[in-house]
């Protein structure tokens, strides 16, 4: 009989309960993200009335979060990548309940934004251990599934958000305590996170790759997929690729700048747009109830973000994952621009939702998702959270900048201006996807392999 080294057990392991069991652990934590960091929009409405805060503030409590995602991703990611995944497991969604349950009891403007930065440092760390601890389970021929799965959960935190608000608001709660529900709710799914992670053993990739703990690996695979085997005395090649050398390399300049910059110009767009989206409703119908405003935002997410998300599960490791986000991209850019372009659409509610839910659409259907994706596939076992963090940081970063701008451009340049700028920022998600390899049916061993990528920019800066 022949015997397989952990990695490749998991390369060739068929889809089986263990797969399920990881996305469950890890897309509970996406989930919480998206709860929290999008849950801030409806909230924002309440807050208006009762607090009146400046433009400038209004912006700061949209984007405080994000900008503390983006430290947390990069101290996350790289404390993932020196002392394990499993001893960050529950380290940041301690962060995010605790910021959450804070945040309902903030006195005043100052304390939320001090609370909501707490609650970003956990979301940001959360997002190179969800997207890693899957890539590393998951086998090569459903990997881009599995990771788009976790990536999924962020569908049902965009819906349970407009749900929490218009029940709370349907109910005849008042608004002041009402917005402070809607944020300390968010604690209950990252306890969730906690009390599932705890039950997650250590990356059997990472043990044997990094730590050179093959026999270890080998049990922690069989226990947690009840019965997987593999060698657990064929030690596998230990790879430890440091933070210096790392970026001493142009290779992964030229990645991060794909990883990276792709998916900070993608979430300047999609988290300007969504978090703020109750107030560019709000613009569309200036006369709208914030229940009206906030049904809307859960129509278009339900009706157009959800099938998009669906989509791309099914289909992300047949088109390609860089294929599906450049022409993600295009599409998403495509239907700013128009909005943008064609007079009176942001006068008309009907045909602006339709339009403005065709981009959330191929949002998801695309970036949203493969920018997730690709950059827990890209990068080497010792490095991958690492990279993963940092391109989410700066991701997190565009995020910040487009919803503290939003709300001034829209000021300064109206609708229509502001989404032409996005359509820009589009284009160049366009043009930065291309600097990427193809991951879809490769291994993680074989992406570690400048030769045997598909992507001619990454190869050329090897040969």
């Amino acid at each position: 009989m022949t015997t397989k080294t952990v990695t490749q057990s998991l390369n060739e392991a068929p889809l089986g309960l263990f797969h399920l069991r990881a996305v469950l652990t890890a897309g509970m934590g996406f989930f919480t993200d998206a709860y929290d960091l999008f849950i801030i929009g409806a909230a924002l409405v309440l807050i208006k009335a009762e607090w009146h805060p400046s433009s400038v503030m209004v912006g700061f409590l949209g984007s405080t979060a994000l900008l503390a995602a983006f430290l947390g991703a990069l101290l996350f990611g790289r404390l993932a990548d020196l002392f394990g995944r499993k001893k960050i497991y529950g380290l940041e969604a301690a962060l995010m309940a605790a910021g959450a349950i804070a945040s309902a009891f903030a006195p005043s403007i100052l304390w939320l934004l001090a609370f909501r930065f707490i609650m970003g440092l956990g979301i940001g760390g959360d997002y190179p251990v969800s997207a890693v601890l899957m890539s590393e389970y998951a086998n090569t021929k459903d990997r881009g599934k599995l990771v788009s799965l976790v990536f999924s959960m962020q569908a049902l935190g965009l819906i349970a958000g407009p749900i929490v608000a218009l029940t709370l608001l349907a109910s005849g709660i008042n608004p002041h305590v009402a917005w402070r529900l809607m944020l300390g709710l968010g604690a209950i799914p990252a306890l969730a996170v906690i009390i599932l992670r705890r039950k997650m053993p250590e990356s059997p990739r990472y043990l044997a790759q990094v730590k050179g703990q093959s026999a270890e690996a080998q049990i922690k695979l069989s226990q947690f997929s009840g019965g997987l085997t593999a060698s657990a005395t064929d030690a596998e090649p230990v790879k430890r690729l440091t933070l210096g050398s790392m970026l001493s390399q142009s290779r992964y300049w030229v990645l991060l700048l794909g990883t990276a910059g792709s998916w900070a110009v993608f979430d300047y767009a999609y988290y300007g747009n969504s978090i703020s989206l109750p107030l560019v409703l709000k613009a569309v119908a200036p006369h709208a109830t914030a229940t009206a405003t906030i049904a809307w935002s859960l129509i278009i997410f339900a009706v157009a973000a959800v099938p998009g998300y669906i989509l791309a599960f099914f289909t992300i490791d047949k088109i390609g994952h860089k294929k599906l986000q450049w022409m993600g991209f295009l599409l998403m850019g495509s239907a700013f621009g128009v909005i943008g372009i064609v007079p009176g659409l942001t006068k008309d509610v009907i045909p602006f939702l339709l339009i403005f839910g065709f981009s959330y659409f191929f949002a998801e259907f695309g970036p949203n998702t493969t920018t997730f994706v690709i950059s827990a596939e890209v990068y080497p076992t010792s490095v991958r959270a690492t990279g993963h963090g940092i391109s989410a940081g700066v991701a997190k970063l565009g995020a910040f900048v487009g919803v503290f701008v939003f709300p001034l451009l829209n000021a300064a340049l109206g609708l229509r201006g502001t989404l032409l700028i996005t359509f820009g920022f589009a284009i160049i998600g366009v043009l930065l996807t291309l600097l990427l390899p193809e991951p879809s049916q490769m291994s993680l061993e074989e992406l570690e392999d400048p030769s045997k990528t598909k992507g001619k920019w990454v190869r050329v800066v090897n040969e």
